[in-house]
């Protein structure tokens, strides 16, 4: 395809409005919420739909609860926004972030407890974009947050990416509604960082045994790493 015609395509598909049908909420419960002090909600990014749920973001937030091994803490799996497929234009813009921030703030002002969101990817996006009044947001693997200081965020912000999670080589640049801008890893944004150890790629964040699932559940349980 000619450069001139991909670049008109891709500007049509930025200009025209989200029709997206709405999205059924799913969530999976790791704990017994009715009777917690603390909330972790687990937020997915890219490719997550309701055939991958289990796999992915269920399996993050089983392992964030089987590591926390307390009875006061709750572990969610959260799934209420269209996530984007691979690394396409949904991926580099914020339409789908947007409806998930919306529907994220909805869920989160209705639990109990102290509230910690833990973000992957895409989700990071979600995240500080939702205004969710929460103890914790915890962004892992970030293509880029969208705001341009943690304190922003009104809450602790945490950050963290593996030595060889590609979300390192995203360029950290925003033009109108391309691109998620300010890397949540850069000084500059004011995020306390998480060493991730031996989680070196984009999909070990929850790997049992890692420094960073341990950080990951002693954030869920309302303590310092």
């Amino acid at each position: 395809m000619p450069k001139k015609i991909a670049l008109l395509a891709a500007l049509l598909v930025l200009a025209t409005p989200g029709g997206d049908p709405p999205v059924a909420e799913r969530v999976a419960v790791f704990g017994d919420l009715a009777h917690t002090r603390h909330v972790a909600v687990v937020v997915p990014g890219s490719d997550v739909d309701g055939d991958r749920f289990d796999a992915t973001v269920g399996r993050m937030a089983r392992a964030l609860h089987a590591e926390v091994g307390r009875d006061d803490v709750a572990v969610v799996a959260w799934l209420g926004y269209r996530t984007p497929s691979g690394l396409g234009v949904d991926a580099a813009t914020g339409r789908l972030a947007r409806a998930g921030a919306a529907s994220l703030a909805r869920y989160v002002s209705g639990l109990p407890g102290r509230v910690h969101l833990v973000c992957h990817s895409y989700g990071s996006v979600v995240c500080a974009l939702s205004g969710a009044r929460v103890d914790d947001m915890v962004f892992l693997g970030s293509p880029g947050v969208r705001v341009r200081r943690a304190e922003e965020l009104g809450t602790r912000v945490w950050a963290a990416r593996g030595a060889e999670d590609w979300t390192r080589w995203v360029p950290k640049i925003r033009f109108a509604d391309l691109g998620h801008g300010t890397d949540p890893m850069d000084p500059a944004f004011g995020a306390m960082i998480l060493d991730t150890g031996r989680a070196r790629e984009h999909d070990e964040y929850f790997k049992a045994g890692t420094e960073s699932l341990r950080a990951l559940a002693k954030i869920a349980g309302g303590e310092r790493p």
